[in-house]
């Protein structure tokens, strides 16, 4: 018989024993509503994505307006429910108030707080694992509403039941979890300044506008960067119906489709129908826009949609790896009547140096990349492993 059926997890911590409790949220919790006045607490709203978010930081200022009046005054420990449905949280989000001591919170979200001897952690993680999206889907008779919340009231949100394990066992798994999740912030922050130590390499190493020279460079380059029109020195072409013209790229393999973009739309596939002309493995350029994107590859692929292969003129020493850079950079909107944006491309102007510097900065930027792919890796597979952790250890 499987374990859940019965109300014990596939993975659990050894000393407990026996199955977890059926419980109707409403019988372990208590409703948390109204405020006492103080308009001058931190405001703010839910992301299933990132949780607890001040309205400032998520919307550049406090949207609350004269509604602010009857928001609810959540203490730290208590909970609220965002039944606005999205694509990460299709029945809505639970979290617990953990970095604010108090804070006012919308009144249409369902506030509640754990009666004694059950975990509000726990609680949050368990609606982290969907499983009370069945409970939740059987609420929903109209779908969302205008405003876009779910038709749920507190009273039903109340009713429906969740799988309950003692005290201790929930503060257990609590623990573990936590310190899941802090090991996670850690991967978070470390990626995010990697990107935040490019972002700021990409503003001093190449030059700013007016400017001849960047303002960090490499010892032993003192030359003015040279003026080009990007149709000086690139070529673009647009790849034809695929055919299959190597052994590399046998229908029997699977080859990456990729589509340019804020980022990539990457698959793979044997689709033959819209699929256009593999590429070789040698570093090319795919783009979509100035508005979504280029990016650089060197691994071979498949294009699909009307992205572009972007190539230096075999006149020309360019760098790919440095184009790239540059043609990111590139702030350029097209205009509604610019059936073909391409026109505009071979007009921009670009600052390059020589092919010498060019390799100095492309080899950086490669390590760059190199490393930040590398903790982007590392941080998915962590999430990943939580993810299915929370199917193993819960009922």
């Amino acid at each position: 018989m499987d374990k859940k059926k019965n109300g014990i997890p596939k993975l659990r911590f050894p000393g407990f024993k026996g199955a977890w409790e059926q419980r109707k949220l409403g019988k372990i919790t208590s409703r948390v509503k109204g405020n006492d006045g103080r308009m001058n607490l931190p405001t703010l709203t839910i992301s299933a994505a990132s949780g607890w978010l001040d309205q400032k930081e998520r919307f550049s200022g406090n949207i609350a307006g004269k509604e602010q009046k009857n928001y609810t005054l959540l203490s730290e420990g208590e909970l609220s429910y965002n039944h606005g449905n999205s694509k990460l949280a299709k029945y809505g989000a639970v979290f617990v108030l953990k970095d604010y001591r108090e804070a006012l919170v919308p009144r249409v979200y369902h506030s509640f707080k754990m009666n004694k001897e059950n975990s509000a952690d726990f609680i949050e993680y368990t609606f982290l694992t969907k499983r009370p999206d069945r409970e939740l889907r059987k609420l929903v008779t109209s779908g969302a509403r205008m405003d876009g919340l779910l038709n749920i009231n507190f009273d039903n949100f109340m009713s429906i039941k969740l799988n309950i394990p003692s005290y201790d066992e929930q503060l257990k798994i609590v623990e573990f979890l936590r310190k899941f999740d802090t090991l996670i912030t850690l991967h978070q922050r470390k990626l995010d300044h990697l990107k935040e130590q490019k972002k700021g390499l990409l503003q001093k190493m190449f030059p700013k506008k007016g400017e001849v020279v960047p303002e960090v460079r490499f010892p032993g380059f003192t030359n003015a960067w040279e003026q080009r029109k990007l149709g000086e020195v690139l070529s673009y072409e647009q790849p034809g119906p695929y055919i299959v013209s190597s052994d590399n790229y046998d229908d029997k393999y699977n080859v990456p489709v990729l589509t340019a973009g804020k980022s990539f739309l990457l698959g793979f596939t044997n689709e033959i129908e819209g699929v256009k002309e593999a590429t070789k493995s040698d570093p090319v350029i795919i783009f979509d826009d100035f508005t979504t994107g280029s990016h650089y590859v060197d691994f071979p692929f498949k294009v699909k949609s009307s992205a572009l292969k972007i190539l230096s003129k075999r006149s020309e020493r360019i760098d790919t790896k440095f184009i790239y850079e540059v043609l990111s950079g590139i702030n350029y909107i097209p205009q509604s009547h610019e059936r073909h944006w391409i026109s505009q491309f071979s007009k921009f102007n670009v600052m390059i140096p020589s092919f010498q510097e060019q390799y100095r900065i492309s080899c950086l930027f490669k390590q760059l990349d190199s490393l930040i792919a590398l903790h982007q890796r590392k941080l998915d597979h962590l999430k990943l492993l939580k993810k299915g952790l929370l199917q193993q250890m819960f009922v």
